[in-house]
């Protein structure tokens, strides 16, 4: 960046490495911990905290009512995420604390554990190794929002709280199916996780707090304390109904857990639609510029334009093109990089269709610096690409543009003057699409994190989901 040159234009390649290091989230991270923790020795405390590089790992509040399946989707989402289970029962599980120690003296003299206790007791495991790296879930805690601001005072915060739901009636038919093992813990239901190992049925007993009356009183007691709890995390929470089966269940939690929440990072889309012909990637870009501003770029107009502009790149395109022959690499990828170059595409942000076609092209665009960060596929059966073009015409009178199926002619004069585009002709929208299916699998695979979208339907609902894909931070990769 010349500073003497008026205005400043920065760099688009410097935004691209800001947001693919997640420079800005990593400050916000940073600055987040440094408040919270408020070290002695703050610049040796952030050295240490990019040496975890533990941003993304999982840190979870499994909460919810009574024969909710806290437990069950608790240990699924650990063993899909691979971080730390803490139950209430696994915090008092080292005998070396003095903490530990502490608490066992409240429960011998049946007295509850205070809730300052048990703030100490989850900061005690959340500092080990295994925590720090890994990520955690806690399950069943806070209970109240008493605990709730204890813990944010000590520093515990967590990425996500999700809150199982269900009515109250199919709660109490579930609570009196609880089964416990007396020997390891282990938990069962006699409808929903029955043991096939008889030896196991046998000498599983009724844990307590399962009669109606119990029940009963601890529902009361979980929806008096809930709406403080959302108070607390009412930025980070959501609801998960649990009245379905525990796999759809899962589903929900996990796709919660994985995204990220807006930030104050500075956003500028620069946006890759690939898909067939007809599959609407014009109409798309038209319409995120319309709404966002963004700079459409389509490959083919920039082409007619440079000719039409009769500048050097244009002349030496126009033979080309006059010869219906294909522009060659090094040409287009020079005239695209002008334009992608531009204060408004490198402010605004750009939306590109037509280029690349293949793997050769995408390298030589993401050589230049020119890198998307989202890659949309718009998905269409052949079948409704012939339909779509093969019966589109257009009236070499007024311009407009009609189609046999959804838009006939106004008249039979009209009709018998239509011209179809040599493009749109049978022969070659099958040529066209084979060159398509050849390559999209590369393409596929060169660009991380690509996003399909079922386009053979109405183009705004097409549009709502690329907007919702554009506009919202993408979600955590999903982990083997």
């Amino acid at each position: 960046m010349d500073a003497t040159n008026r205005p400043l234009r920065i760099p688009p390649e410097m935004g691209v490495y800001a947001e693919k290091e997640k420079v800005f989230e990593l400050i916000q991270k940073m600055m987040e911990r440094l408040l919270l923790d408020r070290p002695e020795d703050p610049i040796q405390y952030l050295i240490d905290h990019l040496k975890n590089n533990n941003d993304e790992v999982p840190r979870i509040f499994l909460l919810g009512p009574l024969a909710s399946g806290k437990r069950t989707l608790a240990t699924m989402l650990c063993k899909q995420l691979n971080c730390i289970h803490l139950t209430m029962e696994n915090l008092l599980s080292d005998e070396t604390s003095a903490l530990v120690a502490e608490a066992y003296l409240y429960k011998k003299k049946g007295q509850e554990i205070p809730s300052e206790l048990w703030t100490k007791l989850i900061q005690e495991h959340l500092s080990k190794v295994d925590c720090i790296k890994q990520g955690w879930v806690i399950e069943a805690f806070p209970q109240t929002r008493e605990q709730a601001l204890m813990l944010q005072m000590a520093g515990i915060v967590p990425e996500h709280v999700v809150i199982l739901d269900a009515p109250d009636n199919v709660l109490l038919e579930r609570n009196p199916g609880k089964r416990i093992d007396p020997t390891n813990g282990e938990r069962y239901h006699t409808a929903f996780d029955w043991p096939s190992d008889p030896v196991i049925q046998q000498r599983l007993v009724v844990p307590e707090g399962t009669s109606e009356e119990q029940t009963g009183k601890r529902l009361l007691d979980y929806h008096r304390n809930l709406s403080g709890i959302i108070n607390s995390y009412s930025k980070i929470f959501k609801k998960i109904n649990v009245d379905q089966p525990y796999v759809d269940a899962f589903a929900q939690v996990l796709t919660f857990v994985q995204s990220r929440h807006r930030n104050a990072a500075p956003h500028t889309p620069r946006i890759l639609l690939f898909g067939p012909p007809g599959s609407g990637k014009s109409l798309q870009a038209a319409l995120m510029t319309q709404k966002y501003g963004i700079v459409n770029i389509c490959s083919g107009q920039v082409l007619k334009e440079a000719v039409a502009g009769k500048t050097k790149l244009g002349e030496l395109i126009k033979p080309y093109i006059e010869n219906k022959q294909q522009v060659p690499d090094h040409i287009v990828v020079k005239l695209l990089a002008e334009h992608l170059s531009k204060l408004d595409s490198s402010t605004r942000g750009w939306v590109l269709h037509g280029f690349p076609q293949d793997l050769e092209q995408a390298r030589k665009l993401n050589d230049l610096r020119f890198v998307p960060n989202r890659v949309f596929f718009l998905d269409i059966p052949d079948e409704t690409v012939f339909e779509r073009l093969s019966l589109r015409m257009t009236d070499p009178v007024t311009g407009d543009r009609y189609h046999s199926m959804y838009k006939p002619a106004p008249s039979m004069k009209v009709q018998l003057r239509l011209n179809q585009n040599p493009k749109h002709a049978e022969e070659n929208l099958k040529m066209r699409l084979d060159m398509y299916h050849a390559n999209v699998q590369d393409l596929e695979s060169f660009y991380e994190g690509v996003i399909h979208v079922n386009a053979d339907q109405d183009p705004h609902t097409v549009f709502e989901y690329i907007e919702s894909f554009t506009i919202k931070p993408l979600p955590k990769p999903v982990l083997q």
